[in-house]
């Protein structure tokens, strides 16, 4: 079974952390929310607090990891020194590296977006550090995948779900949630 971590940081943007494992989820995958705060209770902008599965702590190797956006949720993410490490590493081992909104930013400055396309939250492509900005709902490159808003965050998880498992399955998950129906 695949394995997939969605990073919660105080401020994480909900809609963007939640839709992926509740898609995700869905087809099967292994999506576990991960908590980069030391506790599994995490508070999102818009002051809903989800429970975590795992602290950062507890995790092993995934097949992608998923990083939400939301302000102040991404410049906590990006503060935190053992994710950075961990993101480069799963670059480097050509595994899935995901991000939505603000979040591609913590891409950027970690040099993971040089020579790619990207997609961001509008009026922050200066954050996408050596990529080439693109204003696509979800862009693929390489082992990469950005994504620009809360109102894409649908279409992003069910790009990962077709990644994860196949274009069949994730046509289904589309007809099943009548998403553009």
């Amino acid at each position: 079974m695949k394995k997939v971590y969605v990073f919660l940081a105080e401020g994480f943007e909900e809609m963007e952390a939640v839709t992926p494992v509740d898609l995700l989820r869905r087809v099967g995958v292994d999506a576990k929310l991960v908590s980069v705060t030391g506790d599994k209770a995490v508070t999102g902008a818009h002051g809903i607090t989800y429970q975590a599965d795992l602290l950062f702590e507890e995790i092993e190797d995934a097949d992608m990891l998923v990083l939400p956006g939301g302000m102040p949720g991404t410049l906590n993410l990006q503060a935190h020194q053992g994710l950075s490490e961990l993101l480069v590493k799963q670059h480097e081992a050509h595994k899935w590296v995901c991000a939505i909104c603000a979040a591609p930013m913590v891409l950027g400055s970690l040099g993971i977006l040089m020579g790619r396309h990207a997609t961001i939250y509008p009026g922050m492509e200066a954050h996408l550090i050596g990529a080439e900005p693109v204003a696509d709902e979800v862009c693929i490159d390489g082992n990469v995948v950005t994504s620009r808003a809360p109102g894409t965050a649908i279409p992003f998880a069910l790009t990962l779900a077709e990644l994860l498992t196949d274009e069949k399955t994730a046509a289904n998950l589309t007809k099943d949630i009548v998403f553009r129906q």
